[in-house]
């Protein structure tokens, strides 16, 4: 009768099982924030339309930040948006179509101007229920402007001065300056040298109306989630 005698190796590999490999630490969920979930979105460099921008300029996307805000509004999750911006303007249809869906996205909504918030930036920082500037950032108020070829004609001098309406009418209807002070820094002439406008240092936009308030991070945070308190 044959005895199966299972080999020295086997019984080793029984006797002396090998040690289990380290498990990595499992780190708890985080805990959420009682005072609310808020979504940041940074607007930094120009504001790149239709048009595309130079590889080596600092761009933000308009066609990836809408589906972003759209997102925001439908999260159940997030109950708030801070805006974080630091950018010379750019495109005036895509910063304006940016700024009409903070404006309306049916959530409390905090801006807060960081370095600079030039151009087409001044509707996307007064779009939030409450707008912040930090004391050393600045923001320039000028007309709009258009590069390249351009047909000498009355109809191109109307579509500007429209263009410019839609502008200034987003202003006035999201901050406290009048269309008439707005128009003025709009057209000055003895601030810029070699530009028509104003250029406005944290306090100052403060004082023209067009920012709430100066302040920082932890101020523009406080205030979001003041506002979300009040909408809970």
């Amino acid at each position: 009768m044959d005895v199966y005698m299972p080999k020295q190796e086997e019984q080793s590999a029984e006797q002396n099982p090998p040690a289990s490999a380290p498990q990595p630490e499992v780190m708890p969920p985080p805990i959420p924030n009682p005072r609310g979930v808020i979504q940041i979105l940074t607007i930094i460099g120009q504001i790149e339309g239709h048009i595309l921008m130079p590889p080596t300029n600092k761009a933000t996307k308009y066609e990836l930040v809408i589906p972003q805000l759209v997102a925001c509004a439908e999260s159940t999750e997030t109950d708030g948006l801070l805006v974080l911006l630091n950018t010379m303007g750019g495109d005036v249809e895509a910063g304006l179509a940016l700024s009409e869906l903070i404006a309306h996205l049916g959530k409390p909504s905090v801006s807060l101007v960081l370095g600079g918030g030039h151009s087409i930036g001044v509707p996307l920082a007064v779009s939030a229920q409450f707008s912040f500037i930090a004391p050393s950032a600045t923001m320039t108020i000028h007309p709009v402007r258009m590069n390249g070829t351009l047909v000498g004609a009355p109809q191109t001098y109307e579509y500007f001065n429209k263009t410019q309406d839609r502008v200034q009418d987003f202003i006035t209807a999201h901050s406290k300056i009048s269309r008439e002070r707005l128009n003025k820094l709009m057209m000055d002439t003895q601030t810029m040298a070699q530009d028509v406008g104003t250029i406005l240092i944290g306090e100052e936009a403060v004082k023209e109306g067009i920012i709430d308030a100066t302040g920082g991070l932890y101020d523009a945070m406080e205030k979001l989630y003041e506002l979300i308190g009040k909408e809970s």
